[in-house]
C-alpha cells in the first residue's frame, strides 16, 4: 500500500542502518510505511530500479512518530548489509567511472588544441608559400612582358630598316641616334610594368584601410574580377567596356572606394559623359594587362594576408 506520509522514527532507523534518504523514504512510502522489515525487503527486491536513488516526487510530510520499530531477524540484518555494501561499491565505480571519463574528455580536449594549433601553422605556411609563388608568377609575368617588349621594338626598327645585332647595340642606337618608334616603344614597357606596380598598391591599401570589414573588402574584390574577366574573355562587346558610375549595386561594392575607380583607371577605363560613365576604349584594351590584373585579384580574394604585411607606401 502506498501512502503520502512516512514514520520519522523508521525513517532514521532506515538511515542508521546505511541507507540514502531518498532509497528509506521511496521503501516506507511502498511498503505501507508501518514495518522496517517490510521496508528492508522492498529495498532488496527493488535495487536495480533506475529510481530508486531519487527523491519521491509527490508531497511528503515527515511527521508520523508513535509507531514502534519492529523486530529485525539478523537475516534481514545480513541482508540489508549486503545490500549496503553493494551500494557502496557501486558508488565506489561510478565514482572511478566519471573519473575516468574526465580524463579521458581533458585528454581529447588537450589533443583537438594541438590538432588545430599545427591546422593554422600548416596553414599560415600554406598562404605565405603562395604569396611566394605569387610574387615569383608576377615577376615571370613582367619579364614576359618585357621580352615581347623588346621583340616587338626589334620587329618595328627592322620595317623602318634599322637592324640590329645584339641587345646592347640596339640601346646604343636608341641612345645616340634618339629614334622616334624605338623611345616610345621603350616608354609604352615602363609604363606597363608602372601601371601592374600601382594596381598592386590600390589593392593592398583598399584592404589596408578597410581591414576591419572584410566582406565587404572581398566583395569589391570580386566585382572588380568579374569586370576584368568578363573584358578578358569579350573585348569586343561594348556592354563590358561601360559602367555606369551610378548603378546601385556598382556604388556599393566598389564604388564607394577610391582605390576601386583607381584600379579600374590604370586597367584602361576612362571618365566619360560628364563622368556619368566609366568606359574602356577597345583600341585600349591590353591583355596582357587586364591577365595580371586577374591574377592580381585572384591573390586578394584567396589570401586573408593580402595587403596587411607589406608597408603603407
Amino acid at each position: 500500500m502506498d501512502v503520502s506520509e512516512v514514520n520519522r522514527k523508521l525513517l532514521n532507523e532506515l538511515e542508521e542502518m546505511g541507507f540514502p534518504l531518498a532509497v528509506a523514504m521511496r521503501a516506507l512510502l511502498n511498503s505501507g510505511n508501518t514495518s522496517l522489515v517490510d521496508a528492508i525487503i522492498w529495498i532488496i527486491d527493488h535495487q536495480d530500479d533506475p529510481e530508486i536513488d531519487q527523491v519521491p516526487s509527490v508531497p511528503i510530510r515527515i511527521e508520523i512518530e508513535d509507531f514502534e520499530s519492529s523486530f529485525v531477524s539478523e537475516e534481514v540484518k545480513l541482508k540489508a548489509q549486503i545490500l549496503r555494501d553493494k551500494t557502496r561499491e557501486q558508488n565506489k565505480e561510478d565514482k572511478k567511472f566519471e573519473h575516468g571519463k574526465e580524463k579521458e574528455r581533458i585528454r581529447a580536449g588537450k589533443e583537438v588544441q594541438e590538432l588545430k594549433k599545427v591546422a593554422e601553422e600548416n596553414e599560415r605556411k600554406r598562404f605565405i608559400a603562395q604569396g611566394k609563388a605569387e610574387k615569383l608568377e608576377d615577376d615571370k609575368a613582367r619579364d614576359r612582358i618585357r621580352q615581347k617588349l623588346h621583340h616587338d621594338k626589334l620587329e618595328r626598327r627592322e620595317r623602318v630598316g634599322l637592324h640590329s645585332q645584339h641587345h646592347a647595340s640596339d640601346v646604343s642606337m636608341v641612345q645616340v641616334n634618339k629614334e622616334t618608334l624605338p623611345i616610345v616603344t621603350t616608354r609604352v614597357g615602363v609604363d606597363l610594368t608602372a601601371k601592374v606596380d600601382l594596381m598592386r598598391d590600390c589593392l593592398r591599401s583598399l584592404r589596408r584601410n578597410n581591414k576591419d570589414d572584410d566582406f565587404k573588402v572581398r566583395r569589391a574584390f570580386e566585382t572588380l574580377l568579374i569586370y576584368v574577366r568578363n573584358v578578358a574573355r569579350d573585348p569586343n562587346e561594348d556592354k563590358f567596356r561601360k559602367i555606369r558610375l551610378s548603378n546601385p549595386a556598382f556604388k556599393e561594392r566598389v564604388g564607394i572606394y577610391e582605390q576601386g575607380i583607381k584600379f579600374l583607371e590604370l586597367c584602361g577605363f576612362e571618365r566619360v559623359e560628364g563622368g556619368r560613365f566609366l568606359f574602356l576604349h577597345r583600341s585600349h584594351v591590353d591583355m596582357a594587362l587586364f591577365r595580371s590584373a586577374g591574377n592580381m585579384l585572384q591573390s586578394a580574394i584567396t589570401n586573408p594576408f593580402f595587403g596587411l604585411l607589406s608597408k603603407e607606401q
